[in-house]
């Protein structure tokens, strides 16, 4: 997205786009994350994983829900408890709950997933830049989790619309570049 200033904060940056996000015609919506999970099962990352994080969809993010009916990966999604992501393993059979911020999130009493077993993390993001730094909502879970000496060596993609994927976002010296990011073009980033 050619018009953004790049003298926006973080703050005015989010909103924006998370407008534009919201904005979009459910229909281009549908289309466009059907899009990315397509590219996604062409994806070497994602065909040899086994255990995938993922996210259920949340203020119109791409939704991959398409994905989580295949039974060849063990989907794992995060509950926010205090100021850290738990992940649990969950299946379309399983019922999901409201969490903190209104996001839908597996029960707590569901089987955990250790780091030791995941392969892949889908990233939610507000944004990208091409250096692989992610904009999100704010609160810091994937920065402190990916900073984390288990988790600093994972597989990360980021998934946004080809809107959100910008030349240079602003960074703080806390932030982690992904390892990759999905739009619905395709794979763009090295």
């Amino acid at each position: 997205m050619d018009n953004i200033d790049p003298q926006l904060s973080k703050v005015e940056l989010r909103r924006h786009l998370l407008q534009t996000r919201q904005s979009m015609p459910v229909r281009e919506w549908r289309e466009k994350s059907d899009r990315i999970c397509s590219h996604l099962q062409t994806s070497v990352l994602f065909t040899q994983a086994k255990t995938i994080l993922a996210y259920f969809s949340f203020r119109q993010e791409p939704d991959l829900s398409p994905l989580f009916a295949d039974t060849k990966y063990r989907w794992g999604f995060p509950r926010c408890v205090g100021k850290s992501l738990h992940w649990h393993i969950w299946t379309p059979e399983d019922s999901v709950q409201t969490g903190a911020y209104g996001i839908t999130e597996p029960h707590p009493n569901t089987a955990k997933v250790e780091s030791a077993e995941v392969d892949l993390i889908l990233v939610p993001s507000v944004a990208c830049d091409h250096q692989g730094y992610r904009l999100g909502y704010g609160g810091g879970y994937y920065d402190r989790l990916l900073s984390s000496t288990e988790w600093v060596t994972k597989p990360t993609i980021g998934i946004v619309f080809n809107f959100a994927y910008l030349p240079q976002l602003p960074i703080e010296p806390w932030d982690k570049p992904l390892k990759n990011v999905f739009t619905e073009t395709g794979w763009v980033n090295s």
